[in-house]
């Protein structure tokens, strides 16, 4: 008896999560399409939209926007949310760039106590609440302050300069390979490529869909959910300190104030990239693309006349759609269940 629910149970699992997987995959090719066009309007108001050193500059720029929002991904699939990521990029940033300024460690060293330190954080959030079963939108709105109060304490008034940085330390935000390719859009591209492969091939990837989709099926499934929301929280850490060192690279003068406002950017990649809020579905290259998505429509509003103010309007335009189609989606996919067990 037990077994026949086990299965009917991934059965449902997979039902729902091929539904919305396939409507996220049709999201993808959509944004994909719409940035083309958007390319092609702008360029006629501003030619130099599509100027090479114009896309490759958005392009760095966007790519540390990618590789946040695929640890926030991986945390959104999880049915969770991660909203102190930005605060993450904050402390992780001043603390490398202020252990090169006072020359306590070299570079690749502070490289790697930076992306620790964006891991410990996320395992903070990942203890919070998968062991203690506190919302994520509350815990993560507690220690989005809590970072960010710590950030603030550490830097105090004090800013590094770029002057304070070892020499060639921020050359990989403006190298661009074959001259056209940022090494940034490497670095984001490899992130999105393994993340892909854990998730479509791995036993983990599929516990991570499973337990977004049904985190009560997926526990009698046996899969160890709790274990699931750690390991994605503590990945998103983990991807915010490569975020953060990369911001370092990216701006040079680094202050207590790094990364305040991005975290709205970063949810909004995820959700226009395909990205269930709902939990379940959407694929982490899909939320890469939508913060290259949305890092061309910041560069195009200044060309084509429009105010940076509207960014905050169009973010929260983009999550209030998406979460409005998830809900419809989910809601017609019930009732649609509901009709075929009382056949």
């Amino acid at each position: 008896m037990a077994e026949t629910a086990a299965i009917a149970t991934q059965g449902a699992i997979r039902t729902r999560g091929s539904v919305l997987t396939s409507f996220a995959r049709q999201r993808e090719l959509s944004l994909a399409a719409i940035m083309v066009v958007l390319g092609a309007l702008v360029s006629i108001v501003a030619p130099q939209f599509l100027t090479i050193s114009n896309l490759t500059a958005v392009a760095a720029l966007a790519s540390i926007y990618a590789i946040a929002s695929v640890g926030e991904a991986l945390v959104v699939i999880t049915r969770n949310i991660d909203l102190s990521v930005e605060a993450t990029i904050g402390v992780v940033a001043y603390c490398v760039a202020s252990i090169l300024e006072r020359h306590v460690l070299d570079a690749p060293a502070a490289i790697v106590l930076g992306i620790g330190i964006g891991l410990l954080l996320g395992m903070v959030n990942g203890v919070i609440v998968a062991l203690l079963r506190v919302p994520s939108i509350v815990a993560t709105l507690g220690t989005l302050s809590i970072f960010r109060g710590l950030d603030y304490v550490i830097a105090g008034s004090h800013q590094v300069p770029l002057a304070g940085l070892p020499p060639g330390f921020t050359d990989p935000a403006r190298t661009n390979l074959l001259g056209f390719l940022p090494v940034f859009v490497v670095v984001a591209l490899v992130v999105v490529v393994v993340g892909t492969v854990i998730l479509r091939s791995t036993r983990f990837g599929r516990q991570v869909y499973a337990v977004g989709s049904n985190p009560e099926a997926a526990a009698i499934l046996g899969i160890p959910a709790r274990l699931v929301e750690f390991s994605a929280f503590s990945v998103c850490g983990l991807l915010a300190g490569v975020a953060g060192v990369m911001w370092v690279m990216f701006f040079g003068t680094i202050n207590g104030t790094a990364g305040t406002g991005i975290v709205l950017s970063i949810v909004a990649a995820v959700v226009v990239g395909g990205v269930s809020t709902l939990g379940g579905s959407g694929t982490i290259a899909g939320a890469a693309l939508g913060a290259f998505f949305l890092g061309l429509t910041a560069n195009a509003l200044p060309l084509v006349g429009l105010s940076q103010f509207w960014l905050q309007a169009i973010y929260g335009i983009v999550i209030l759609v998406a979460v409005s189609v998830d809900a419809i989606i989910l809601r017609r996919l019930q009732r649609a269940t509901a009709e075929r067990r009382a056949r």
